[in-house]
């Protein structure tokens, strides 16, 4: 008994090679994903090690008088008027430390005193100074000597919204004129230091302040 058999040709199903173009692609989209965390983790760096610092380093005997807030407060849409009557978000600032005031544009003897601590602070950085900018943010709409704007300089001097400013700094019951809070290079608010201090007390401050530069000492400005 014979068998038959079908003479059939093969089926041969062709598959489309990867296409090149389409694998670079991938390749990059990877390598920029990976280069923009490395950019994300290295600009957070200096921070992260100025907390640390500020934590975990402290000289004994040379303890400082600024209190770390936690959870830190970032700045996010906060903003306010100028002098001049234009519109300016504190976020415009980042890349510096902000060394924050707040007060009442009628600014009597406590606000004038917590000015002239801010004031001080900063000029005793010496050549660190620059990287330090004095903000003063007024919580209403009163008149504002034009001696005092004169005094002022190179601060940026705000009108802002008083809930907005509460709803951020979580402003205390007490006077806002007895604290200077500090704002990080990323826009947190994340230190306070009492404003109404003697000349001891102001040299603890100004040590804490450097404590932070020191540790950010190789660090430029972050990009805006």
């Amino acid at each position: 008994m014979s068998l038959q058999t079908n003479d059939e040709p093969l089926g041969l199903a062709v598959h489309s090679l990867p296409n090149p173009q389409d694998a670079a692609q991938t390749q990059s989209a990877l390598t920029g994903r990976w280069k923009l965390l490395a950019i994300m983790v290295v600009c957070s760096l200096p921070v992260v090690a100025a907390y640390y610092a500020y934590s975990f380093m402290r000289p004994q005997g040379r303890a400082g008088i600024g209190d770390l807030i936690n959870p830190v407060r970032p700045v996010g849409e906060f903003s306010g008027v100028t002098i001049d009557g234009a519109a300016q978000a504190l976020s415009t600032l980042k890349g510096k430390w902000l060394l924050v005031a707040v007060g009442e544009g009628e600014c009597e003897a406590a606000c004038q005193r917590q000015l002239f601590v801010q004031r001080q602070l900063r000029e005793s950085l010496g050549k660190e100074k620059d990287r330090v900018q004095r903000v003063w943010l007024i919580r209403d709409q009163s008149t504002i000597a034009p001696a005092l704007i004169q005094a002022m300089g190179e601060a940026t001097v705000l009108r802002v919204n008083p809930q907005a400013l509460t709803d951020w700094l979580a402003l205390p019951a007490t006077p806002v004129t007895d604290t200077l809070y500090l704002v990080d290079p990323l826009g947190n608010a994340m230190m306070k230091f009492p404003a109404q201090v003697d000349a001891a007390q102001a040299g603890k401050a100004r040590l804490d302040l450097e404590r932070l530069l020191r540790a950010t000492a190789s660090w430029n400005a972050l990009p805006r």
